[in-house]
Order: structure tokens, then C-alpha cells, then sequence
């Protein structure tokens, strides 16, 4: 009853209701897979993954730091691989908290494909953040395994079940188990209910928090994106694939979703190890990248940087602006500039 009196005083134009003061969604509701059926976030991208078109070689991820490349195959083998020896070789629990602490790099989806697909909580971090901030973030998640670098290991105190190195033999030797067969990784009952990721806040009031995200979360945001995919096509055919230049970190909830998109989709993600203009235009030309989700400060430097002469960019089709407002003028001066990249704010 109070649901039908609410629904009479929602304005239709805009879905505000006066009653509650609450804005609803005008759209009609997609359906979610039943809250009681047991699936993890990563099982949820590989069933849709599944029934795409997407080919096994085509590209999945680049590091254009170092030239490496993961096709969609070797993807999917390297997480089964990864989780089989995670089972193997560490006596991880479900719902155990993993830290990493790392820059971009074509293992990072792996790791979290693997650790999300086991009912691992994923914890990743900004690799510059300084001891005493990683000391706080590492209170809060309350790990007991991390994921390191040569480089970023210094900074991780002892824990119950120590670090892994992403750049040492012994890592590349977890991604490429070739005994595994179907039924040989133990079956994880992971709940949608089940924490997925604790990601951090930025900190701009107060400490660093520590954000924590379900796996019913990560299904919700997946489900709407694939949703709002089918229906660009024209019957059954794909859309167009798309590559992305990732601007924003992997530890961040904006990159982090992303990142699961990316698969879902059947798209390619360029990675940098460290970011550089330049560099970034380079790839742009060499790996024909489509769409790139910026700041502010990026679209000045596309708008006032000569070095953008330099390049072929006619691949760009879409630039997606946000975290801070855009002055007018700077937008209107990239429409300019570039008149076929749509600038979405």
C-alpha cells in the first residue's frame, strides 16, 4: 500500500517522489541474478564473457611500458591457473583480506580475477602511498597475504601468510600450471552478500577509509553495463570492439570497474606503468585507441600541447571527463581541436 501511494506522488517526468524525497530511476528494472544463488563477481563476468563473440586471441590487455600482451586465451588460462595454485601452494580462507601493492602491469587483472573467483577480498593500493599510509590502509583491510612488487615490498609489514612478488619466476610459475584440469581447483561457495573488495577514499576529509564492496555490488554495475551493450547492437550482432587507454589507476574504484568491464565486453585495456603524456599519445596511435576516460588537467593538455600534431589519433572516439568540473572554454577549445572525439562529461 505505502508502495502504491509513493508511486502516485512520483512526478513522471522526473521520478521524485514528495513523500520520501527520494529520486527514482524512470527506466525499467534489469534483472539481477537471484540474490540466493551462490556467485562471485568474476564467475558472473566469465558467464557473460562465455556467450559473447569475443575471439580467445584477440587482445585483452597491453603494458605499453613494456611492450607485453595478453590475448583473452591466455587471460582466462593464467587467472584458472592462478586460483588452482593459490589453492595449492597457500592455505588462503575465503573471506581472507589480500593487499596489493603494485603499478599497472597485465598480472594485475589477473590477480583479481583469481583472488575474486576464490572469495578472496581484493585490497589494492596506491603503490606511491608512503609507510605510514600504507601501515593505516593495511589496519584497516586487515590482510594476510599481499601482492608486491620488487620495488613496493619494503613496504608491507610480516604477515601470516607473507608476500607474493609479481615480478619474480616464482609468480610467472603460479600462472602457468599445466596439470590443471576441469574439477581440480576446489569448488568456492562465494555469496553474492560476500565482500568483495575494500577499496580507500581518497582522504579529502578525514584519514584514508577503507570502502567495502560487495560482490552483489560489482554484479549490480556489470549487469547494467552488459544491458546497455546488447541493446547497441543491431540484432545479434556485437558492437564495435573498443580500446581503452587506462588514465586511472587500477586501485581505484573508477579503474577497478572499469577493469571488470573491459573483460565483460570483450574489449582491450592499454596499461602504462607510469603515466606520461607522450606516452600516452604514442599508444594512441600504435594500438588504434578508441576511448579514455581523463581529468580536467589531461584535456588542457590536449587542447594546449603541440606534441598532439605529432601523432595519428584518428582512432580517438571518445574522451569521458570527470573527477573535477570542465570550464566551458577548455571544452569548447577541444571541440575545436578535435571536432570527431565526442567529449563526455
Amino acid at each position: 500500500m505505502a508502495e502504491r501511494d509513493s508511486n502516485r506522488l512520483m512526478d513522471p517526468k522526473t521520478g521524485f517522489c514528495r513523500q520520501t524525497g527520494i529520486y527514482s530511476c524512470l527506466r525499467p528494472p534489469i534483472p539481477l541474478p537471484p540474490i540466493s544463488q551462490p556467485l562471485s563477481a568474476a564467475e558472473f563476468c566469465f558467464s557473460i564473457f562465455n556467450s559473447t563473440f569475443t575471439d580467445g586471441a584477440t587482445t585483452f590487455s597491453v603494458n605499453t611500458t613494456t611492450g607485453e600482451a595478453l590475448s583473452y586465451s591466455q587471460f582466462v588460462s593464467q587467472v584458472r591457473s592462478l586460483a588452482y595454485s593459490l589453492q595449492q601452494r597457500y592455505s588462503l580462507c575465503q573471506n581472507d583480506v589480500a593487499f596489493i601493492l603494485s603499478p599497472p602491469s597485465i598480472h594485475i587483472p589477473v590477480v583479481y580475477f583469481a583472488l575474486l573467483s576464490l572469495g578472496i577480498v581484493v585490497s589494492p593500493a596506491n603503490p606511491l602511498s608512503s609507510n605510514s599510509e600504507i601501515a593505516h590502509q593495511i589496519q584497516l583491510s586487515k590482510p594476510v597475504v599481499a601482492f608486491v612488487t620488487s620495488e613496493t615490498s619494503h613496504k608491507i609489514p610480516s604477515l601470516a601468510h607473507g608476500t607474493i612478488l609479481l615480478d619474480s619466476a616464482e609468480f610467472l610459475s603460479l600462472l602457468t600450471q599445466s596439470n590443471i584440469v576441469n574439477g581440480l581447483t576446489k569448488s568456492v561457495k562465494v555469496n553474492q552478500s560476500d565482500t568483495a573488495a575494500i577499496l580507500y577514499s581518497s582522504g579529502t576529509t578525514g584519514r584514508v577509509k577503507g570502502v567495502m564492496m560487495t560482490h552483489r555490488n560489482l554484479i549490480a554495475r556489470m549487469t547494467v553495463i552488459h544491458h546497455q551493450n546488447t541493446n547497441q547492437g543491431q540484432g545479434n550482432e556485437k558492437p564495435p570492439r573498443s580500446v581503452t587507454f587506462f588514465t586511472v589507476p587500477l586501485f581505484h574504484v573508477f579503474g577497478f570497474f572499469m577493469l571488470l568491464a573491459v573483460f565483460l565486453l570483450g574489449n582491450t585495456v592499454v596499461l602504462a606503468e607510469r603515466f606520461d603524456f607522450e606516452e600516452m599519445l604514442r599508444a594512441v596511435e600504435k594500438y588504434k585507441v578508441t576511448r579514455m576516460p581523463v581529468s580536467p588537467p589531461l584535456v588542457v593538455a590536449f587542447v594546449k600541447s603541440n606534441l598532439t600534431n605529432n601523432y595519428d589519433l584518428s582512432s580517438l572516439q571518445g574522451l569521458r571527463c570527470g573527477g573535477a568540473p570542465l570550464g566551458n572554454d577548455i571544452a569548447m577549445r577541444f571541440n575545436e581541436k578535435f571536432p570527431n572525439v565526442l567529449m563526455v562529461q
